[in-house]
């Protein structure tokens, strides 16, 4: 398979379609009227906890599951009656499903032969495909005599050797120990700017998503609540489930006192401007732990607190080293539990016990008025 270029006005275009996409196993909604547009080329994750409905639409995108209701379009032509092997999809599982009496040559090979293909043609493809996952010194060996990750490389090779224009892969990394899993996402991104496929991918792993990912989509009981690049979900994200799900968080509950303040255990604090509330509706803070400093009280004297920022009294309950990075956790006066993050070569110089000023700019805090205690406690528990 050799590289696609692509225009670029064309990668804005949806390849793929979801269209009030609904499976209902009884009572339950696994997928709850789902519709989400895919681009040509892009790489697209949906991340979630294990029941939120991720693995079930990358089902029913292949064709192993059958949708209640909604539609499944790809290039404009409906795919909810083509069955799985007359898509065009390629798929990888965690689980390699290798033949494990063939060669590796011959699982690659696998998917071309059942298609007919000459045997000039089909021995050029597997060769461009050994290439591609440099495994060609391995082509005569069998699965059982390659490491996870050479498995794993098999798996992506006879997905793709027959070119399918988009190629689904649900938990692919899973099984595979940290340092092989990220060496493997390098390889996933390199392959995907190289082929110009389209790839959706499933996983749990956060950080994997982040990696991987142009675009995530964060699914929560079988809707998608978040959808976006890495960044703009981790710096703006839309709701507070995505913003407890999507890195560490701290929240801090407020009563509006107008639109651009709120009441924080009997301070006030600026917030970002705040449309349509009202004086005492409850609001919900949240700051990233990196975005927050935590300062002595001689540092906090000694440095004016900056015009659009906040500070609140707590005292350091842990100081935690993590390598590049230390965190310190501390409680508020009025009981709230927040964490302060930091690179270790900054240094923070404090002690369990300490008294300090935390301090946050309110331009890096993001203010929501709807919320559920059940939702946030559901996000933390998934991390």
């Amino acid at each position: 398979m050799s590289a696609v270029i692509k225009d670029p006005a064309q990668q804005d275009r949806p390849l793929v379609s979801l269209r009030n996409l609904n499976k209902h196993y009884g009572d339950f909604a696994a997928v709850d009227n789902i519709s989400l547009e895919i681009r040509d080329g892009e790489f697209l994750t949906f991340l979630g906890s294990s029941g939120s409905g991720k693995s079930t639409t990358l089902s029913m995108l292949a064709g192993f599951e059958t949708p209640s209701s909604g539609e499944i379009l790809v290039s404009g032509q409906s795919l909810v009656k083509v069955p799985p092997h007359k898509r065009d999809i390629g798929m990888v599982f965690q689980r390699y499903s290798l033949f494990p009496h063939l060669s590796v040559r011959d699982n690659i090979a696998f998917p071309l032969t059942l298609r007919k293909l000459s045997n000039e043609e089909r021995s050029r493809r597997v060769e461009a495909m050994l290439k591609l996952v440099q495994l060609e010194a391995f082509a005569h060996r069998r699965p059982s005599q390659l490491s996870g990750g050479q498995q794993q490389r098999v798996a992506i090779a006879r997905a793709l050797v027959y070119e399918p224009r988009i190629l689904l892969m649900d938990e692919p990394l899973g099984a595979l120990d940290k340092k092989l899993r990220e060496d493997l996402q390098d390889e996933l991104r390199q392959l995907h700017r190289r082929l110009g496929i389209t790839i959706v991918y499933v996983t749990h792993d956060q950080e994997e998503a982040m990696r991987l990912s142009q675009r995530i989509a964060i699914f929560s009981h079988g809707k998608i609540v978040g959808l976006g690049s890495g960044y703009d979900l981790y710096q703006n994200p839309p709701n507070a489930f995505v913003a407890s799900f999507l890195g560490n968080s701290n929240f801090l509950k407020l009563k509006a006192r107008g639109n651009a303040t709120g009441d924080f255990e009997g301070q006030a604090l600026a917030i970002r401007p705040t449309s349509g509330v009202s004086n005492d509706q409850p609001l919900l803070l949240m700051v990233r732990p990196e975005k927050a400093l935590a300062l002595s009280l001689a540092q906090a004297a000694a440095e004016p607190l900056p015009a659009g920022w906040n500070e609140v009294p707590a005292k350091v309950g842990e100081m935690l080293f993590l390598g590049e990075s230390q965190t310190c956790s501390v409680m508020t006066d009025g009981g709230t539990a927040m964490t302060v993050k930091a690179l270790s070569a900054t240094g923070m110089p404090l002690k369990a016990g300490d008294p300090v000023r935390v301090r946050w700019a309110s331009a890096d805090a993001c203010v929501y008025t709807q919320w559920s205690e059940g939702d946030l406690n559901k996000a933390a528990g998934a991390h």
